[in-house]
């Protein structure tokens, strides 16, 4: 079972897709946590959402090289949520003079996500719903999100948008 919960700023996303993850029958579940606290205001987002978190989730940070930690989790008996997507994508683009490109670190999270024998649930902030921005950096990551959330979408078995904290399903058992 692969899932993609898309959303917007404080839509009830990550909520949504913690409570189903919760309710699947796994031996563990993983907590994949991109962000990174560049800030003072970030690191108490951080704190907050660890704090919220159910004592059930081990946590495994992963601001860049998705693909690989995905790698390193899998197994069958296991459920992987990765909040979320666009965090992770920020922070690929702000390094993509790396070891590894953009292009590179999308391509590993897609092959990884087609091998993976886990359960996954990916989160993500639905961006493209806006005015086109003015920035090249805002625009490439507009982009980038939407053509990795298409991506993700085609090899994903559902496919959830919520709204207000009101999930609409767009896609459901590869439908």
């Amino acid at each position: 079972m692969k899932t993609l919960v898309l959303g917007g700023t404080r839509s009830g996303k990550s909520r949504h897709a913690e409570t189903r993850a919760l309710s699947l029958p796994v031996a563990r579940w993983f907590y994949v946590a991109t962000a990174q606290a560049g800030d003072d205001e970030m690191a108490a987002r951080i704190q907050h959402h660890r704090e919220q978190r159910d004592t059930r989730w081990q946590t495994v940070e992963a601001p860049r090289a998705l693909g690989a930690c995905l790698r390193r989790l899998d197994g069958p008996d296991r459920c992987i949520l990765v909040d979320c997507l666009t965090l992770w994508l920020s922070n690929c683009l702000a390094e993509d003079t790396g070891t590894l490109t953009w292009a590179e670190e999308r391509d590993a999270l897609l092959a990884t996500v087609d091998a993976s024998r886990a359960r996954l649930i990916f989160v993500s902030n639905e961006v493209g719903s806006g005015i086109v921005p003015l920035g090249a950096l805002s625009r490439r990551f507009a982009d980038e999100a939407g053509r990795l959330h298409q991506a993700l979408a085609a090899c994903c078995d559902t496919v959830t948008l919520v709204v207000a904290g009101l999930p609409l399903t767009l896609k459901e058992n590869g439908a």
